[in-house]
């Protein structure tokens, strides 16, 4: 494995930000032009929220205690700029296959020749991870959400939410979730490394809880407990999810060794 001077490796990694870049750009013309048909989907979580049963079908989708809620715009150029963040985390989203391979070409070159067959695993893991985390965050989270703080000792109040701060609401649960999920990935990546252990992690799972919950009231865009305790139980079943796949991916290894 030959060792390439630090320009080489700066003058790589400009390329595969340059090839993700031109990805979205183009990909964030054709969202934006899109734009209103994604933004009525995204206002959904408002108008219905998710029923939990103990009959089939065990999940649906009910009405909200405040159906007739409606979105307004408090500056002249709010409606613009929300348009605008919709198109580009919906072509960031969509070019997360890209760009997950781009960062994979940038890595490759420093891994073994045997290390480089986990390509296409790599890349269909973290994309499928995104999305999955993406996806439970708009169909469980925000829904669930939003009953919440809409209904919560609001009686006497009236809402009146401006569209910008939904859209930042929805899209910064919407990519937390998503980068969250990514979890078991890391932790696998971390044992391959050496700097965990499977042993190490079990061991110091009460730790990972506490973590778990820091990390969920850093990322949730709202201070209340509700929807701190929504990101953060995800990340410790997550967190579990990692440590067997670290146990797995370690008995793999091994078993490769002893078979050399």
């Amino acid at each position: 494995m030959d060792k390439a001077p630090l320009t080489e490796h700066l003058s790589e990694l400009r390329n595969r930000i340059v090839v993700s870049l031109i990805a979205v750009a183009i990909t964030f013309g054709i969202c934006f032009n899109y734009s209103e048909d994604i933004f009525h989907v995204l206002t959904s979580p408002l108008h219905k929220t998710l029923e939990f049963s103990l009959h089939k079908p065990f999940l649906s989708f009910i009405p909200s205690k405040t159906p007739g809620i409606k979105l307004v715009f408090l500056a002249p150029a709010e409606a613009l700029w929300m348009h605008m963040k919709i198109a580009f985390i919906s072509a960031f989203i969509i070019c997360s296959p890209l760009i997950f391979f781009e960062i994979w070409r940038f890595v490759a070159p420093g891994l073994l020749e045997k290390e480089r067959k986990y390509a296409l695993p790599f890349i269909i893991t973290t994309t499928f991870l995104f999305l999955i985390g993406s996806l439970f965050c708009f169909i469980i989270i925000l829904p669930f959400a939003m009953n919440f703080l809409l209904n919560y000792k609001t009686e006497n109040l009236t809402p009146m939410i401006s569209v910008g701060n939904y859209i930042d609401l929805c899209l910064k649960f919407i990519l937390s979730f998503g980068a969250i999920f990514e979890l078991p990935v890391i932790l696998v990546f971390l044992t391959r490394m050496g700097i965990v252990t499977p042993e190490f992690l079990s061991k110091n799972r009460k730790y990972a809880v506490l973590i778990a919950f820091i990390a969920a009231a850093v990322l949730t865009p709202t201070p209340d407990a509700f929807n701190q305790t929504l990101m953060a139980v995800p990340i410790i079943i997550l967190y579990e999810a990692g440590i067997w796949a670290s146990m797995i991916f370690k008995k793999k290894k091994k078993q490769e060794a002893e078979s050399k």
